[in-house]
């Protein structure tokens, strides 16, 4: 949440120079406040776990956020229970004429295919048209953020020589943006991906920002130039045993998998895992939350027509 300073105070221009949120006494006695509508696509396999994991991440803000849970319709889900899904998800069609403050598409479990031949495809690229328009802040996640990119920019994904496993340090290419404040200048993020995006080809487009990348993992988080739409390639969502559940999955299917990067002590796959991505997992999150939907955002969402 911002300070509320007056604006001749000398430390406001210096927290300002630091990327801290800073407001005024004019500006906030203009605020409105009504809680957030949070729609989140879930398109991963375990359907349960992850949106533990994401709630888990957006309750740590002070904002009241109103979360709504939907699936795709053209899609059966194999490894969640079905009376969970009737109980609480809804359906693109039960939600088209509706307005989100915010939209959060997830990873999925099928990067090795071109993205065509999911099965949900045509309706995926039907939410992200929609969301254009009836939704103020899309943040994509993983293989979301690569269907993101493909759908909206062309952008391709390519297929890596080994997976991108592990826990990855990371850099930030623009400081002054608000989805990384209070970012450590070295941050690490879980990656678990067969491909990735090409660097120079976003950096071609003039309407797309990298904010984060790694030496390593290649480019982690991508912005629009409206800071509307965020395609993040990593899974700061991830709990503390996510990636070892996989490893000894894969392991367990006879799979060729390594030892995840920087995850186990000394990569001994017997040790309690380090989880030293946590703090800049929530913080991403409550900068997503805080300062690039509720300080954005229309009060009555039926104004989003009109910046669509």
């Amino acid at each position: 949440m911002p300070i509320n300073i007056p604006e001749n105070l000398p430390a406001h221009e210096a927290l300002t120079k630091e990327n801290i949120f800073v407001m005024t006494d004019n500006v906030a006695s203009r605020q409105d406040i009504r809680p957030l509508e949070i729609l989140i696509l879930n398109l991963m396999p375990k359907k349960i776990e992850t949106e533990t994991q994401i709630l888990r991440l957006l309750s740590n803000t002070p904002i009241q956020v109103n979360i709504e849970l939907m699936q795709a319709a053209s899609h059966v889900a194999k490894n969640t229970p079905y009376e969970h899904l009737i109980k609480f998800y809804t359906t693109f069609e039960q939600v088209r004429d509706r307005r989100f403050d915010g939209l959060i598409i997830t990873g999925a479990p099928v990067e090795q295919y071109e993205f065509e031949e999911v099965d949900y495809w045509k309706e995926l690229c039907e939410i992200m048209e929609w969301s254009k328009t009836n939704v103020f802040s899309t943040f994509h996640i993983c293989w979301g953020a690569q269907a993101g990119l493909y759908y909206h920019y062309g952008i391709k994904k390519y297929k890596l020589p080994a997976k991108m496993f592990g826990v990855f340090p990371h850099k930030i290419e623009i400081p002054n943006h608000p989805l990384v404040r209070g970012f450590d200048e070295t941050f690490f993020v879980p990656h678990s991906r067969h491909t990735g995006v090409d660097r120079m080809e976003i950096e071609s487009s003039p309407e797309l920002k990298i904010l984060t990348s790694s030496h390593i993992s290649g480019v982690h988080i991508v912005a629009d130039k409206t800071n509307r739409q965020f395609f993040v390639t990593g899974h700061s969502e991830y709990d503390r045993f996510t990636l070892s559940d996989e490893y000894f999955r894969d392991l367990g299917k006879g799979l060729p998998i390594k030892v995840p990067f920087n995850y186990f002590p000394y990569d001994d796959p017997g040790q309690p895992p380090h989880f030293n991505w946590r703090c800049h997992a929530n913080l991403l999150f409550s900068n997503w939350i805080n300062y690039c939907v509720y300080q954005e955002t229309p009060y009555d969402l039926n104004d989003l027509k009109n910046i669509g």
